[in-house]
């Protein structure tokens, strides 16, 4: 019992932490941008947290993920958020939260399920995978909800801020090129080359857990 009962302080305490850098890491992304979108460096934590913690617990850290993006539009802290939120304030806070806690559940259940499948000695791909899952379904959620729920609003963004988004003739060249594209790709990339940096993390915490 007693045993258990430091598991669960020493999880509680990584779950905070994880839930402090989830927090300062989006503050600071909002000043680091790839076209109108912040980066998403924050996906990283999330990732670790699905991993180390359980797929529960990295949807968690997804969700807290998605209330600091919907509180930072909400208070016009993020300009493009802040346009989502006055042309839907119901679907942008949707999209923020699912989006957002669909990535720590899916990149938790996808590290567990191939867990299971190929055992310990491919690990590493196994972390790589999982890590890489985040972008792609954050990502692909946000694209499905700008298509279906605010393609009015993307297609007047040309007109509304030709220098940003000026080049694209309609919604879908507007989400595909203009909002998701490069910031899909950046946020891919800082998952996928901190992945080793990450399997060498849940590596070693992992181990120090099980002697707890």
């Amino acid at each position: 019992m007693k045993r258990s009962a430091t598991q669960k302080i020493i999880k509680m305490v990584q779950l905070a932490l994880l839930v402090a850098l989830v927090f300062v890491l989006q503050m600071l992304g909002s000043f680091i941008k790839i076209g109108p979108l912040p980066m998403s460096f924050v996906l990283v934590p999330i990732v670790v947290g699905a991993f180390l913690l359980g797929w529960r617990e990295g949807a968690f850290l997804g969700f807290v993920f998605g209330v600091i993006t919907m509180v930072m539009g909400i208070a016009g802290i993020d300009g493009f958020s802040f346009l989502l939120w006055q042309a839907s304030p119901f679907w942008f806070i949707v999209v923020c939260l699912v989006k957002a806690t669909m990535a720590g559940l899916g990149s938790g259940l996808i590290y567990k399920a191939l867990g299971k499948v190929l055992g310990e000695k491919y690990i590493v791909v196994t972390t790589v995978i999982a890590s890489i899952s985040a972008p792609i379904i954050n990502t692909g959620i946000f694209v499905v909800g700008m298509l279906l729920f605010f393609f009015d609003t993307m297609s007047g963004l040309p007109a509304l801020f030709p220098d940003a988004f000026g080049q694209f003739g309609g919604a879908i060249e507007v989400v595909f090129l203009g909002l998701a594209g490069l910031n899909f790709v950046g946020e891919f990339v800082v998952n996928l080359v901190l992945s080793p940096a990450i399997v060498r993390i849940v590596a070693v915490v992992g181990k120090k857990l099980k002697k707890s």
